[in-house]
């Protein structure tokens, strides 16, 4: 390609360094030679000065126009049009200055520079070099400004100061007013005027650099067509290495361009007022490319890489958001999502009130930010799920995402509204995510729940069983408050995840009842260490007690049942089998401490002796009062069981054959038996024992040992048979054995009538309950009775 020389051209930017923020100094271009300047004065003193009495005759008219602003009709400024190819190459400017707002910019030669512009450039000499030298001096070369593009809309403006205002102030000033009036305009953009011959790439390159993206983007444009050009003119396999540099260089720009656009994209949140003109560039630059879109150059979707520098926008203020470790902090991801989402609201208020403006329309801004808001957040969350460590963070980010992020703390707060429609404002989190999530805070849940337990466990074993304290009587039942503790645990992590989610409460619930199922086995095998060493008394107290504590229990969790039935069935299990359990336990400690009591009854020293029975009396006493404090449900069972134990054990001791009563003493035996089963049917009956089919056989008994005529006792049969069907010959003949009828004919008379009285259907009652069945006879008494008398001398202990 020939080498061109590109001059810049006097008048490429706005000199006003209040403009753009983040501007250059002048100082940053460096002067060019004397020798150089000194020619190029020589050959541009007369273009300068026509060119300087132009610009204040523009001057003079724009403020006329704008004194005529007052009946508020909107300004538009018109170029002045373009210079001839001569100025084009002679006119030059010592500076490169930074951006002006879109909504200042009035043509090709800006009458707001012209008006006493301190930073107006002076003419100076060009030194040009050939694109085809190794390196490029930017100082060298000075880009010649173009007309500016056309804004339909004037976007923006710059505060005037009080006091004495230069002419310059006084049309920034009435610009504002104008832009006031039509802020509700369609926006369109009128591309400038593209240059024939583009500047150089390093001078391009710089332009980008500045800011002055507008004559940086006109020249890209020009050097694109100037490659297209080139390119069509060659052949289809022709490819110069020229050319392909130059392809190269283009590509290199472009990417400089769409880098520098994103920054300004990206920070425009943080820094509003600085990009907020920038953006409106931005914004024509954008659309220009996604018009162009399919040309030789492969630019990319330029409206995606907006979407994505928006994005980065956000990940950016995420990452100047505070964020504690574990170690620092237990709060710490509550903590941080709440300043999150203080940060959240403060840059969308930013959007909703200095960025829109800067936009057209389609490009639908706000909406735009708030979906890149909701997917950087989710992408946010996403990475903090593998800290999480606690329950509590668990909960903290599930509250986060359900609750606060689209409630008016964040999403819905009311200076969003009411751009941020209802429907916006969720995170729309993705289902798999949230799963995990919830069934890690279930996990969690689960194993908080095992360590309260335990923990109620430990706090038993030294408030209770280490010092043997007794447990309080509460409502007159043995108290404890296990099943308190166990309930208000559930029931506090089970309103806490309501709050969360009503669905997720029901796991909740169901994962804590999985736990809790274990716990009554995990009590038991502690209790049961810890009380072996305990006094009967208390022993049974704290069985009562805890009887009590896992009934209550099983109530408290009968309102969960609709939810977990499945856990709360295996749960009633559990807890029914303790229960039992320690219920049978203490049944089975009282038999064993009254069994050597009951086997002394019937026996020599018991009919002279009253120690053993009075010792009974007293356990069963003890018993009574101890069941007083038990609850009701269970209280029943234990003294039915008691009874019939008793009776039994009673009973037995008369088919053991330890004694025959001789010489009348069967009627001190039975006066005796009488008023003991007297005494017990009492006790019983205050226990509120339903065992009343147990009362009458000490009665039919006692009447059968004490009567003196023998022919009496047939009489006596019937009643007894009638009562207890399962009474047997044997049981018969042990009674008589100890009544002291050990043979004759009135025994045989005796047996005869039990054996008829229990053929005969209608005389005997229906079994409805069984004693004697479990009652065994030491001895076949009936082989006895066809014994010699002789024998039954040895056999029979003398009385």
């Amino acid at each position: 390609m020939p080498v061109n020389q590109r001059p810049f051209a006097g008048g490429m930017a706005d000199t006003n360094k209040g403009g753009a923020d983040g501007a250059y100094e002048v100082c940053d271009i460096q002067p060019w030679d004397e020798d150089s300047r000194s020619m190029e004065t020589m050959e541009n003193s007369k273009t300068q000065t026509n060119g300087k009495e132009r610009n204040q005759s523009v001057m003079k008219s724009l403020r006329e126009s704008v004194k005529r602003s007052g009946e508020k009709i909107h300004m538009s400024l018109k170029s002045k049009g373009s210079k001839s190819k001569t100025e084009v190459e002679n006119t030059s400017e010592s500076q490169l200055h930074p951006p002006s707002s879109p909504s200042l910019s009035v043509g090709s030669s800006s009458p707001l520079q012209s008006a006493g512009d301190p930073f107006q450039p002076k003419p100076q000499p060009s030194h040009l070099r050939t694109q085809s030298d190794s390196v490029i001096n930017l100082e060298e070369e000075t880009p010649k400004k173009r007309d500016s593009g056309r804004w339909s809309l004037r976007l923006g403006s710059k505060k005037t100061k009080t006091g004495p205002q230069t002419p310059k102030q006084e049309q920034l000033e009435e610009v504002t007013e104008v832009i006031g009036e039509v802020a509700e305009v369609t926006w369109s953009y009128t591309l400038p005027e593209i240059p024939q011959a583009p500047l150089s790439v390093m001078q391009i390159n710089k332009l980008i650099e500045m800011e002055v993206l507008e004559e940086a983007y006109i020249n890209l444009l020009s050097l694109r067509s100037e490659i297209q050009l080139e390119r069509e003119a060659l052949g289809e396999n022709d490819s110069p290495v020229e050319l392909v540099h130059k392809e190269k260089d283009l590509s290199l720009l472009y990417n400089s361009l769409r880098t520098k656009l994103t920054n300004i994209i990206r920070q425009s949140c943080a820094l509003p007022s600085r990009n907020k003109d920038l953006l409106v560039l931005v914004a024509c630059i954008i659309q220009e490319e996604e018009k162009r879109q399919g040309d030789v150059v492969k630019t990319g979707e330029w409206m995606n890489a907006w979407r994505a520098a928006v994005q980065d926008g956000f990940r950016d203020t995420i990452k100047r958001v505070h964020l504690d470790s574990h170690e620092q902090s237990a709060s710490w991801l509550a903590v941080h999502l709440g300043l999150l989402g203080k940060a959240i609201v403060e840059d969308l208020e930013k959007v909703k009130t200095e960025l829109v403006n800067s936009y057209p329309p389609s490009f639908n801004v706000f909406e735009t930010y708030v979906s890149s808001c909701h997917e950087v957040i989710r992408e946010h969350l996403k990475g903090l799920k593998e800290k999480l460590t606690e329950m509590r963070d668990y909960h903290a980010l599930l509250d986060f995402i359900i609750h606060r992020y689209p409630s008016e703390k964040v999403m819905g707060s009311i200076s969003l509204q009411p751009e941020l429609k209802e429907e916006q404002r969720g995170l729309n989190i993705d289902g798999d995510f949230l799963d995990l999530i919830k069934s890690r805070y279930c996990n969690l849940l689960q194993a908080d729940m095992r360590s309260s337990l335990d923990k109620i466990i430990e706090l038993e074993q030294e408030e209770m069983w280490q010092d043997r304290r007794k447990p309080e009587i509460d409502e007159n039942l043995y108290n404890s408050h296990i099943h308190m503790d166990i309930w208000t645990s559930i029931k506090g992590k089970a309103q806490a995840t309501r709050r969360l989610d009503v669905n997720l409460e029901q796991k909740v619930i169901c994962y804590c009842i999985e736990e809790l199922k274990q716990f009554p086995r995990r009590f038991e095998s502690a209790f049961v260490h810890w009380s072996s060493n305990l006094d009967f008394s208390l022993w049974a107290i704290y069985h009562i007690t805890y009887i009590n504590s896992f009934s209550a229990l099983k109530d408290h969790m009968k309102g969960y049942r609709e939810s977990c039935p499945q856990q709360l069935e295996q749960l009633d299990r559990e807890v029914n089998g303790l229960v039992h359990r320690l219920s049978q336990t203490l049944v089975e400690h009282f038999k064993m401490d009254v069994k050597p009591f009951l086997r002394s009854m019937m026996t020599k020293m018991w009919l002279s002796s009253d120690e053993d029975f009075q010792q009974l009396i007293k356990r069963i006493e003890s018993l009574s009062q101890q069941i007083k404090h038990m609850s009701t449900q269970h209280v029943q069972p234990l003294v039915n069981e008691v009874h019939y134990f008793v009776v039994k054990e009673y009973v037995s001791q008369l088919m053991k054959n330890n004694y025959s009563c001789k010489n009348r003493k069967n009627e001190s035996a039975a006066s005796k038996m009488s008023k003991q089963w007297g005494e017990l049917k009492e006790l019983f009956q205050e226990m509120d024992s339903a065992q009343n089919w147990l009362y009458p056989v000490g009665d039919h008994l006692s009447k059968i040992i004490g009567n003196r005529n023998k022919c009496e006792i047939k009489n006596n049969l019937k009643p007894l048979v009638d009562d207890y069907p399962d009474f047997s010959k044997k049981h018969l003949s042990a009674v008589l054995y100890f009544r002291g009828l050990l043979r004759g004919r009135e025994r045989q008379l005796i047996l005869q009538e039990l054996s008829e009285l229990k053929r005969n259907p209608s005389n005997v009652g229906i079994t409805q309950h069984a004693l004697f069945t479990e009652i065994q006879p030491a001895v076949n008494t009936d082989c006895l009775a066809n014994m010699p008398f002789s024998c039954f001398s040895v056999l029979i202990p003398q009385s």
